[in-house]
């Protein structure tokens, strides 16, 4: 039997669902075993709130410094919690067809973000989230979180907090979407870059592990994480900043692949925002998601980046 691929993976249920999945997938096109790796990043030590964990990649360095030291094969990723940057020596090998990106609420009684009283908390650990949060002007108290899921929805089940805001997708692969009173509206609540997409990262010179992974990608979510990313580090902007982008695929005339892209940046008391949206061919991705953000910053939005840090 080959040696089991080894899987590097935090240890939280959402990380070790989302890794389950992709090391299920890798064995379905190989045969190969794989093999879980539990490490613990510098994000999942620290009770801060994620702004204040001192930049980009708290919930991914540890993860990559087992990839370059070869103690693990293989790491998955929430797509959104990756720095712009590439890591010099990897490459992201694979991003599986995503789920919703869409935000959710997780609010008592059922009720819906429109139905919360003046004055409600709700609790999200996301600046973006804040930000947007505020700007809808319903006089919601937003207050800072942290923790898993369960700990999250929790708040909410005890009375502690009127609702929380949390990505659907990580509810969804966690068999969770009962607890959802409301998936939220891009038009109201813009979704982070990449989210609900993984990124299964391996060393650029591992070419039988790239081979073996190339199998997991999905073009069309790699096309709109790009264009969505490409947002981000246009507005040199981190995973934590009130940035939100959202892509999505639809036919264009000529019969291809079109991306349609939104984005906005947000001040954090809700008090501004800018926005803006493209379309061009799903080959363009990069491009379209640099001229959105050059097109915000021309607007206004770096002193709205520059404010939230």
């Amino acid at each position: 039997m080959s040696a089991p691929i080894r899987l590097g993976t935090r240890r939280s249920e959402l990380a070790l669902t989302q890794s389950g999945h992709v090391a299920d997938a890798i064995t379905a096109a190989s045969g190969r075993p794989v093999e879980l790796v539990h490490i613990t990043t510098a994000g999942d030590r620290s009770a801060a709130a994620i702004s204040q964990l001192g930049g980009t990649g708290v919930f991914v360095s540890a993860l990559r410094d087992a990839l370059h030291a070869g103690t693990v094969d293989v790491a998955v990723h929430s797509y959104k919690d990756l720095p712009t940057a590439e890591d010099p020596g990897l490459v992201i090998a694979a991003i599986p067809p995503r789920q919703d990106p869409r935000d959710a609420l997780v609010a008592r009684d059922g009720l819906t973000l429109g139905e919360l009283p003046a004055g409600a908390t709700v609790g999200t650990g996301a600046p973006r989230r804040v930000a947007q949060l505020r700007a809808l002007g319903l006089g919601l108290e937003v207050v800072p979180i942290r923790g898993n899921v369960d700990t999250r929805m929790g708040k909410v089940t005890s009375g502690e907090l009127d609702a929380v805001v949390l990505a659907r997708a990580g509810l969804a692969r966690l068999g969770r979407l009962d607890a959802v009173t409301e998936v939220l509206d891009p038009l109201q609540v813009l979704p982070a870059p990449a989210q609900g997409a993984l990124a299964v990262e391996c060393r650029s010179d591992d070419e039988v592990t790239r081979a073996l992974l190339a199998g997991l990608d999905d073009l069309g979510t790699r096309a709109c994480v790009v264009a969505e990313r490409s947002v981000l580090a246009t507005l040199e902007a981190g995973c934590s900043a009130p940035v939100a982008a959202h892509a999505e695929i639809g036919e264009a005339e000529d019969g291809g692949d079109e991306i349609y892209l939104r984005a906005s940046v947000t001040a954090i008391d809700g008090s501004d925002a800018v926005r803006g949206s493209t379309s061009g061919p799903a080959t363009d991705a990069a491009r379209l998601g640099r001229e959105l953000a050059a097109e915000l910053l021309d607007r206004g939005a770096a002193a709205l980046v520059a404010a939230s840090r």
